[in-house]
């Protein structure tokens, strides 16, 4: 992954919160497919958006931001720590920063990610688009979805609108505990997905969840959505203006996707395969639902909710 030196990264849309008040990593216990306990950060993305979409806002009917962009019961707030003038990603202005540097990369990426959807979700959703703010943090945060820690890996706060991520995930976990292979553009598919899940809010998508685990639950089409969505994202950004990216970048994101299936996750767990425990979907099918999004670039091609075969 490359960008061009001369584009100007600036007006992206990622702040950092520092390390707030979200309990490190002693507090938030979350149930990992098949009612294990996640501990220590093996949790990651397969929990990316369930407690707080899930369990919170379409299950506890805390309210969701209204598609166009209408006020959720739980309000727009910003998450503690954050500071607008932060010094983290202050000196990221250019895309050569980006390519010296992880957090002027992903400041990169969200410039992408909100060129690619201003554009896309008006003329193929009909929806208007709102951008989302990325938010970096060390070991835990209070956002609009209640407490989170890094044990809970990215995640996508529908209440507030915005991505949370502890960049620590990446080599702690999805390199280290689940064996991704790791490279560069693990960390914008990780970012297209849960940006997807942003689309998904804007569109009135997780009105729809209603059955929680299983195979062919609405969560696992949810989520595989989600990666569609991020090979469309990966389609425009392959060879845009801003950045560009080879083979090994693609290769890089199916890695990703596939250390994060249900099923991948279960076996490095000690478990036994059950699909009746998934909540996002397996190695195969994320793979496979990324490469539709990345192959034929509409959001028809994405919906996973009509779709008979997963």
């Amino acid at each position: 992954m490359r960008f061009n030196p001369k584009s100007d990264i600036s007006g992206g849309r990622v702040r950092d919160a520092g390390g707030s008040g979200g309990g490190g990593g002693g507090g938030m216990r979350l149930p990992l497919p098949g009612g294990t306990r996640a501990g220590g950060g093996i949790g990651g993305l397969i929990i990316i958006i369930l407690f707080v979409v899930l369990t919170q806002c379409v299950g506890g009917g805390g309210g969701l931001p209204s598609p166009g962009g209408g006020t959720s019961q739980q309000g727009q707030s910003q998450p503690d720590g954050i500071d607008t003038g932060d010094e983290r990603y202050a000196n990221c202005k250019t895309g050569a920063d980006a390519n010296d540097d992880p957090d002027c990369a992903r400041l990169g990426v969200a410039v992408s990610l909100e060129d690619y959807w201003s554009e896309t979700l008006p003329d193929q959703g009909g929806v208007d688009f709102q951008p989302a703010t990325i938010n970096t943090f060390a070991g835990g945060i209070n956002t609009g979805c209640g407490q989170a820690t890094s044990q809970v890996g990215p995640f996508y706060c529908p209440a507030d609108q915005q991505v949370y991520l502890d960049t620590t995930f990446f080599a702690d976990v999805l390199e280290g505990q689940l064996g991704g292979q790791g490279g560069d553009f693990v960390e914008p598919y990780v970012l297209g997905h849960e940006y997807g899940h942003h689309i998904q809010n804007l569109m009135g998508t997780m009105g729809k969840v209603r059955t929680q685990q299983g195979a062919d639950s609405d969560a696992v089409r949810l989520e595989l959505q989600a990666d569609c969505y991020a090979g469309m994202w990966t389609r425009y950004a392959e060879d845009s203006e801003l950045l560009t990216l080879d083979d090994g970048d693609i290769s890089e994101a199916l890695d990703s996707a596939k250390a994060v299936g249900d099923d991948r996750i279960q076996q490095q767990s000690g478990q036994r395969v059950d699909p009746e425990g998934w909540t996002h979907g397996s190695s195969e099918q994320r793979m496979a639902w990324f490469t539709t999004g990345y192959e034929q670039g509409t959001l028809d091609a994405c919906d996973t909710f009509s779709a008979g075969q997963l």
